[in-house]
């Protein structure tokens, strides 16, 4: 029937989009290739109609059909394993190839079974529905509770039971007894459209999400310093903003250390750049290791760092600079020249925006300096006040 071919064709050509989508996808964002499975996917998944629509061109209607049980089984399984990969949980390819393996052999064993038979339905839908059922429970184990997640989730479950309910009907309402018998019925074009129309959710939802990460990965890039892992000044004033906000609104004390590197163009001039960016590296690290929990660091540029502590006034700031700029004085590695750090610390005011705070913290770091670096100098207003180190 033309019914049936039409229904083929526009789902080879909806398959072969998504496929197209989820590579541009990833070629978009070099950093993370993982839509490129998906993409696979749905190219193994476009081989199931067209093996179809050559079985209604009557070209080797056996071995066609039996190809679009082979290549449909492929591109369901691989998008569970794609789906694994996406939420970082595998996938383990020896369970895939092994369902996979299963399905094939179930395959090959109803081979000579009456193709109109419950029994041969039930068995041929069964490896659809456990890929689909695998989909949708990966994407719950992953304990994202996103709307779009969740209905991806409920749509795999819905997908799973339309597998095992086509049997009953294909047995209802006749489906031929071989490939050629099955794509000129009526049930064709039925079976064809609904399936193609879960599938474009799933598809359309799994695209969605896919964007969604990539944007949110381009956003973490654009507000993170490649060198050391710290955010960068634009992530970090976005990451600060809210968190001052709230602490201004319950009146709660809030903090900024401003930090300085001491003599680094030496560094970067006697032992080369290269050395310069390790022991950013390192103390960026050692920031990690010496911030309390909840606290914001950043790299603002070159060798300068800055701390957000909320919930911590002035004295516990000082405590928690003086900790860093120990630790920086005395931890030693060989591969790495001693470094000591200067430190300006202000506590932010109730009524201060950030950027003042900032600009006396910018003070208090610049008295450091002068007084001969490796010491901390707090602001209080318009005074300073040196803590030696």
């Amino acid at each position: 029937m033309l019914g049936a071919s039409y229904a083929l064709i526009v789902n080879v050509m909806i398959a072969a989009l998504f496929a197209a989508s989820f590579a541009f996808v990833a070629l978009a964002n070099p950093a993370d290739r993982r839509a490129l499975w998906f993409a696979a996917s749905y190219m193994l998944g476009m081989s199931a109609p067209l093996c179809l629509f050559v079985v209604h061109l009557g070209v080797w209607p056996d071995i066609f059909g039996a190809l679009n049980y082979v290549g449909f089984c492929a591109g369901l399984f691989l998008m569970s394993a794609s789906l694994a990969r996406f939420y970082g949980r595998g996938p383990r390819w020896s369970a895939v190839a092994g369902l996979y393996g299963a399905a094939l052999l179930s395959g090959a064993a109803i081979g000579e079974w009456p193709q109109d038979s419950l029994a041969f339905n039930l068995v041929y839908q069964t490896p659809y529905a456990l890929a689909t059922a695998c989909c949708g429970w990966i994407i719950l184990l992953a304990g994202r509770r996103a709307a779009l997640e969740i209905a991806l989730a409920g749509l795999y479950g819905v997908i799973a039971a339309h597998f095992i309910i086509k049997p009953f009907f294909a047995t209802a309402f006749g489906v031929g007894r071989t490939p050629s018998e099955y794509v000129a019925s009526s049930y064709a074009i039925a079976s064809q459209s609904a399936t193609g129309v879960l599938l474009i959710a799933a598809g359309l939802l799994t695209l969605l999400i896919v964007a969604q990460e990539a944007i949110r990965e381009a956003r973490r890039a654009a507000e993170i310093d490649q060198l050391t892992g710290l955010l960068n000044r634009r992530g970090f004033d976005l990451a600060c903003a809210p968190r001052l906000a709230s602490a201004q609104a319950e009146r709660d004390p809030t903090t900024v250390v401003l930090l300085d590197l001491d003599h680094f163009k030496r560094v970067n001039d006697r032992f080369g750049h290269a050395v310069g960016d390790e022991v950013l590296q390192y103390f960026a690290a050692l920031l990690r290791l010496t911030t309390p929990e909840g606290a914001l660091a950043g790299r603002l540029g070159g060798e300068e760092f800055v701390i957000f502590l909320a919930g911590a006034p002035l004295a516990r700031g000082r405590r928690v600079a003086e900790m860093i700029r120990q630790a920086a004085a005395l931890h030693v590695t060989p591969r790495l020249p001693p470094i000591t750090v200067s430190i300006g610390v202000a506590e932010i005011a109730a009524d201060e925006s950030f950027s003042h705070a900032m600009r006396r913290a910018d003070e208090a770091l610049y008295r450091a300096k002068t007084l001969g670096r490796d010491r901390v100098c707090v602001a209080r207003g318009a005074r300073l006040k040196e803590i030696q180190g």
